[in-house]
């Protein structure tokens, strides 16, 4: 479910998936009634609410993209302020290392989808804060699927720290050039 940003929201998409259900099983439809439901983070509000995600969706996906334009406040289409969309803000990076923790820790299933999930460059960086599922358009499967098998995810997540301390781009360039070159 995309773009959710109310508790009242959750539960009334939940209320009206449990009432699609009822109406498909009172038609005589077969339907999988254990269907999972997952929810898009993809908006601050969403990831401050994160409490409320883990305990109402069977598995949640961050969608970098929005959730880059929407914490910046960029709009990605007017040039005049697109270079200032950065994947690599440390408000940005927080911000995913914390859905990406509060996520592992409810146990339940987190995915990056977006151009975050898809960069190489970054592969290692997600990674180290506890991603392990990644959804990406099909021409980037091969380059960051060799990122992933030749990263040592231990090595990588006593790095994360510094990296996500550090809030001047040069410092974290070099940090993340560190990070990228442990094997």
């Amino acid at each position: 479910l995309p773009m959710l940003a109310h508790a009242q929201e959750i539960h009334e998409s939940l209320r009206l998936i449990d009432k699609a259900k009822q109406q498909l099983q009172e038609r005589g439809q077969a339907f999988n009634p254990d269907i999972q439901v997952g929810a898009m983070i993809e908006i601050p509000a969403a990831a401050l609410m994160m409490p409320l995600f883990v305990k109402h969706f069977d598995y949640l996906s961050i969608g970098t993209n929005d959730l880059i334009q929407y914490t910046l406040a960029i709009d990605r289409a007017d040039h005049a302020v697109a270079h200032l969309y950065d994947p690599l803000n440390p408000a940005v990076l927080n911000l995913i290392a914390g859905i990406i923790r509060e996520a592992n820790r409810a146990n339940v299933p987190i995915a990056v989808c977006g151009e975050m999930a898809g960069d190489p460059a970054l592969t290692k960086l997600l990674l180290a804060m506890g991603l392990t599922d990644f959804s990406m358009h099909f021409s980037q499967l091969l380059l960051v699927k060799r990122e992933i098998m030749q990263a040592d995810t231990r090595k990588l997540k006593m790095h994360i720290h510094e990296l996500l301390a550090a809030y001047e781009p040069v410092e974290q360039g070099v940090l993340l050039n560190r990070l990228n070159s442990i094997h």
